[in-house]
């Protein structure tokens, strides 16, 4: 995911966009009911127009370009200090995504005490990729419609869409209309989440903008310009494009030995750099999974570290996983995909089978 520069509706679903394709005006409720009624139609492929949104075209430029300054002042003038903290930030940002707004709060593939949340959100927050409520929502989406219309950023359309692009426009309707239907009761019901999502707008710019750039000016002298171009613009474009490398990339190239017939693949790159979340094919047939692979090292997937050192002082419990047995069944008789279209535990379309099958490692102690 990525964050909603603009108000103006982009290519997922946000909250509070509106559903009108005006965005010069006030929406009136009936025009928003009657295009969500007309959303939840077929609506043919001919039919779509992409429509840019050009403030966030420009946003997106600018960070890019910022980003490319940066790496030219980590080789020119800036303190080896910066760029260590640069690349701290990094990973401290990526963990409360994959960690935190994907592992625990978009599949439910664990649970955490409430220290652990508070950290999470705290680097969810650093990352800037819209607030946890929103991110879990889209993903969920995600899953669920995975490379049709109603995903958000479908891999069909090509790699730039996927990647970026679907930020760049306006959502189809068929996101809107998919999205209403996701079962979101139980981030209603998590204060922590909610709290984060009434006070993101205040949150967001101090933890991801104002204190990564002050703190290296004051605790190592750092200059302004290259504390904001490498810590701050140069960390937040590098976390932006390993996200998006999970939409694009690992939905186009690696192998699929888990399901042949989803284009989710298994790409070593982008595993290594997304700190684990690059195991993709494997990621949607069992989306439930805290690991998000088979795999057993934390070389390639640094998030399941981070989980199990949590759940061995007690913060993380009820972490869910496959078995082997369950992994090599799955791989007998892949091609039927009848796995692959949930967003994680606790889906209404999670089968018994598989629900009797998955094993919970660290259960709360009572």
């Amino acid at each position: 995911m990525a964050p909603n520069t603009s108000s103006a509706p982009t290519g997922v679903l946000f909250e509070g966009d509106s559903t009108h394709t005006d965005t010069m005006g006030p929406i009136h409720q009936q025009a928003s009911e009657d295009l969500a009624e007309a959303c939840a139609k077929e609506t043919p492929e001919k039919e779509y127009r992409i429509v840019p949104v050009w403030r966030n075209i420009v946003l997106f430029a600018y960070l890019h370009l910022a980003a490319l300054y940066g790496a030219y002042l980590i080789f020119t003038s800036a303190k080896l200090q910066t760029t260590i903290f640069a690349i701290l930030m990094y990973q401290a940002g990526a963990t409360g995504i994959t960690a935190g707004a994907h592992r625990l709060w978009a599949h439910r593939a664990y649970k955490a005490k409430t220290p652990l949340k508070l950290i999470l959100l705290l680097f969810n927050t650093l990352a800037f990729q819209n607030h946890v409520y929103e991110w879990a929502r889209d993903h969920r989406v995600h899953h669920k419609y995975s490379e049709t219309n109603a995903d958000p950023h479908n891999a069909k359309r090509g790699f730039f869409f996927s990647h970026v692009g679907w930020l760049m426009c306006r959502k189809h309707p068929d996101v809107i209309a998919k999205g209403q239907g996701i079962d979101l009761s139980d981030l209603k019901a998590d204060k922590l989440v909610m709290f984060q999502k009434k006070h993101y707008m205040k949150l967001m710019p101090v933890i991801c903008f104002v204190l990564p750039t002050v703190i290296p000016m004051v605790a190592w002298s750092e200059s302004f310009l290259n504390a904001w171009f490498v810590a701050t613009m140069f960390r937040y474009t590098l976390t932006l494009n390993v996200t998006w490398l999970v939409n694009s990339a690992a939905h186009m190239w690696g192998q699929r030995p888990y399901d042949k017939f989803i284009s989710p693949a298994e790409n070593l790159g982008v595993a290594i750099f997304a700190m684990g979340e690059g195991w993709h094919n494997y990621h949607h047939v069992f989306p439930w999974d805290y690991k998000t692979s088979e795999l057993g090292t934390y070389g390639t997937n640094f998030t399941t570290a981070f989980i199990d050192f949590f759940a061995r002082i007690g913060w993380a419990y009820d972490l869910k996983t496959v078995s082997s047995d369950m992994v090599r069944t799955r791989a007998q008789r892949t091609g039927d995909g009848s796995h692959g279209d949930v967003w994680g535990w606790g889906d209404k379309d999670m089968s018994a089978e598989d629900k009797q099958d998955a094993t919970v490692v660290h259960p709360k102690s009572e």
